[in-house]
């Protein structure tokens, strides 16, 4: 059984930084692609990045485009989430996805692994 474990939220002032983790554990996830996506509260669940593992081919939403930074290392099964230049607008609940298999995909119903979030909040 493959579990993701989400790490590294907390309050920061805008304009400041944060690293989020994700350590997966239960398969080797070689092949997987993986994602962050972010809920906040009163609002629907949305991409924020995907790194395909194998060919590393990456992708942002826009709006964390040139601000955030989706990284893996692979000896550790672990996929990182580099954020700066933070906005309380950025303020939600975290998750880390994984896709087995498939491309860097902006759909959350593509990612068949989950984990249970890492809340982040930016104070004006």
């Amino acid at each position: 059984q493959v579990q993701l474990v989400e790490s590294g939220g907390g309050v920061v002032q805008a304009g400041g930084s944060l690293r989020l983790s994700c350590a997966v554990s239960g398969r080797t996830f070689s092949s997987y692609t993986m994602a962050w996506f972010r809920q906040a509260p009163g609002k629907e669940r949305e991409f924020v990045a995907a790194k395909s593992w194998s060919e590393g081919i990456t992708t942002y939403s826009d709006d964390v485009k040139g601000r955030f930074t989706i990284s893996r290392d692979n000896a550790k099964n672990t996929v990182y989430l580099q954020m700066n230049s933070l906005k309380p607008e950025d303020t939600a609940l975290y998750y880390c996805a994984g896709n087995p298999g498939g491309g860097p995909g902006r759909l959350a119903l593509l990612y068949n692994y989950w984990g249970r979030g890492t809340q982040v909040t930016v104070s004006s």
